[in-house]
């Protein structure tokens, strides 16, 4: 059911479903678009550590991750556009203290207050479109504004790469900014408050400490909650690394942001796959087949890549090409498994669905940063250190998701 204000009238469908496509694009466009600036960054900012840049992107997860235990709840208490506005706001301030960030430690506090900021958008978008919209029409919703969100990671890093080719690295928190600014202004002017004052719960610490104990009481959500930070924790490796990979040990820094397009629009394709099969394979077993196909192959390429089984590069690129479809396959993985992790574990919570999704996505999102971060310092210019991680990120998930 809609609250819309008197003010205000409800938003048509196209210009609904772009206004939340523009607020989830909010998290990819913020990690993304570092990626072509990182080896700038390490050199200014961390030049006798380069590999300490990719916290950059870490940070900014980390950040989200707490975000993310809160927004949820606030949002009921306070209302959706407030909380959004608020996470922006932060979000905001932490893209003005990145400009002017002197030191890396500086950088990675601004890039934390940013994903604190992002979990606004990211969690209360979707509070908003269930205020207005419930079952298949708010799943067909959501499902067209995640088909414009896939376009961003698409072309986020070369929109990254154009303004710091044409105003400088620092210039990509000014472009964060702007696009902040006006996906908030464009809520605050055209879509009207969804949840109705007499709607609102006050907020406390007790429910979502309630919800915490309950949701970890159940063994399946803990599972759950464990094998979604293993996949998460082998995407985030495989994220901070790329740029690295593909400058340093390929030579492919210039022609990076089309690949990473590739490697993007490519695996976007698995949501609609996951889509399709769901209803016939059931979701436990899409999981476990992703995850263990993820490991075998994972693992192949570490033996491959140890005993350096490939043809010399300047016969044939094989080395390069074989990464480039092992990251593929990566990313393809997340979308074939997270969704549905996601919503076998809110199966049984389904009378604190909201609470438990932000303790899901908030516990999921923290440690597998913690997780991620050790593989992506280790680079040694080759991917080996990489796929080891995510051979053994995949395996365990695979057994833990066997215990399902």
């Amino acid at each position: 059911m809609s609250h819309a204000s008197p003010q205000q009238r409800a938003l048509g469908q196209t210009e609904f479903i772009a206004l939340i496509a523009m607020l989830f694009a909010t998290i990819a466009f913020s990690i993304d678009a570092m990626l072509p600036a990182l080896p700038e960054i390490a050199a200014e900012l961390s030049p006798d550590a380069p590999n300490n840049a990719q916290l950059i992107l870490t940070s900014f997860v980390f950040g989200m991750g707490i975000g993310t235990l809160f927004a949820g709840p606030l949002s009921d208490s306070y209302g959706r556009k407030t909380v959004i506005v608020g996470g922006a706001l932060l979000y905001c301030g932490g893209a003005l203290l990145a400009y002017i960030a002197p030191t890396l430690e500086t950088m990675l506090l601004a890039r934390v207050l940013q994903g604190l900021g992002a979990a606004g958008p990211r969690v209360v978008s979707l509070a908003l479109v269930r205020d207005v919209h419930s079952g298949p029409r708010m799943a067909r919703i959501v499902s067209f504004a995640m088909m414009i969100f896939t376009l961003v990671p698409a072309i986020a890093p070369l929109l990254g790469q154009y303004i710091m080719a044409g105003f400088g690295w620092r210039s990509i928190f000014l472009a964060f900014l702007l696009f902040s600014v006006v996906s908030v202004l464009w809520l605050t002017l055209r879509q009207p408050e969804t949840l109705a004052r007499a709607d609102r719960r006050p907020f406390r610490a007790a429910p979502l400490w309630a919800a915490l104990k309950e949701v970890l009481s159940m063994r399946s959500i803990r599972l759950s909650i464990l094998a979604q930070t293993l996949g998460f924790a082998a995407l985030f490796g495989t994220l901070s690394s790329t740029q690295q990979l593909f400058d340093q040990t390929y030579g492919r820094a210039e022609s990076f942001p089309l690949y990473f397009a590739l490697i993007a629009v490519v695996s976007g394709s698995s949501s609609l796959l996951n889509a399709s099969l769901v209803m016939r394979l059931g979701m436990r077993r899409l999981v476990r087949v992703s995850f263990a196909t993820q490991m075998l192959v994972s693992a192949a390429f570490v033996i491959a890549f140890t005993l350096n089984l490939w043809p010399a590069p300047e016969v044939l690129p094989v080395e390069f090409f074989a990464y480039l479809i092992w990251t593929i396959g990566v990313f393809f993985m997340v979308g074939m498994t997270i969704g549905n992790l996601n919503a076998m574990a809110l199966e049984p919570v389904g009378h604190i669905a909201g609470m438990a999704a932000s303790v899901v996505g908030a516990l999921s999102t923290v440690f597998s940063v913690i997780l991620a971060a050790p593989v992506g310092l280790a680079f040694n210019g080759t991917p080996l250190p990489l796929m080891i991680g995510v051979t053994l990120f995949t395996g365990l998930a695979y057994a833990v998701v066997r215990r399902l």
